[in-house]
């Protein structure tokens, strides 16, 4: 089995490269798609795919593997050490938009928990790399979550109306909430210390969380469900029922509030 050093040398190298190719393909006209209820999706989504699963299972055949433009196989994942989790594009519609707040987003998941990850941002060259236990930089610097340990004034990164909505018994304080279409740029900014938290409402999908959930341990913040329990990777059904991510003295304080929130897994329809 591989170090957790040898392994983020690899995903940085084949984000890297993903990257290059995204930016060159969107020098020419945008193929899209859409998936339904699942948003839209792009032949450079496609294109991201194919490199890093060449690029990702040839170094390490013995991994499992788990992307969102790859259909789901059991028996490539489940009961594996470790599995590539990755979203080759994670924030199409803001790629589509031109908006530069979409990355490639890839973590490895060790025995069912995050290992190690990367996030890029091909557009603005931000390069998040992290494992628990080792190291966290930002284009090769260190990078720490937040200290803050007081909810007023945070920055919180996340929709400003998951906020205000009235299913709260009591109002939230001011916090400066800064949108990002990317849940895995949302993580990797609060690893960065860039934001001091963000909420993720609603089932989350394991190859837009695995990355940002390394990145954040490894800087030094705290991953967990609303309701404060572990994130448990490589499940049958690859979801987390929301997200509560941030510096480690305001994750509790957060968890406060997010614990009374509904259970996604208790309705039928997995609403959040």
């Amino acid at each position: 089995m591989q170090s957790a050093a040898s392994d983020l040398e690899l995903l940085e190298a084949a984000a890297r490269e993903a990257g290059a190719l995204a930016r060159h393909l969107l020098t020419k006209p945008l193929e899209i798609y859409s998936k339904g209820d699942a948003g839209p999706v792009t032949n450079v989504d496609f294109a991201v795919n194919d490199l890093l699963t060449e690029k990702l299972r040839s170094a390490r055949p013995d991994y499992g593997w788990l992307s969102e433009e790859t259909p789901d196989d059991h028996s490539q994942r489940i009961g594996k050490q470790r599995v590539f989790m990755l979203d080759p594009i994670d924030g199409t519609a803001a790629m589509i938009g031109k908006a530069p707040q979409w990355t490639i987003s890839i973590g490895i998941s060790d025995s069912d928990r995050a290992y190690a990850g990367v996030v890029y941002n091909p557009i603005t060259d931000e390069m998040f790399l992290g494992a628990p236990g080792v190291r966290a930089t930002l284009n090769g610097r260190p990078m720490f979550a937040s200290s803050r340990d007081k909810l007023e004034g945070a920055r919180m990164i996340g929709q400003k109306n998951r906020f205000s909505d009235r299913r709260w018994g009591s109002p939230w304080p001011k916090m400066d909430i800064i949108e990002r279409q990317s849940i895995a740029y949302r993580m990797a900014l609060v690893a960065a210390g860039q934001g001091d938290a963000t909420v993720l409402f609603g089932f989350k999908n394991e190859w837009d969380i695995a990355a940002g959930a390394a990145l954040i341990e490894a800087a030094g913040g705290r991953v967990s469900d609303l309701w404060g329990e572990p994130i448990v990777l490589n499940q049958p059904d690859p979801r987390a029922p929301g997200v509560t991510a941030a510096g480690a003295a305001l994750h509790p304080l957060l968890i406060e509030r997010t614990k009374d929130f509904p259970d996604p897994r208790k309705r039928k329809d997995g609403a959040p």
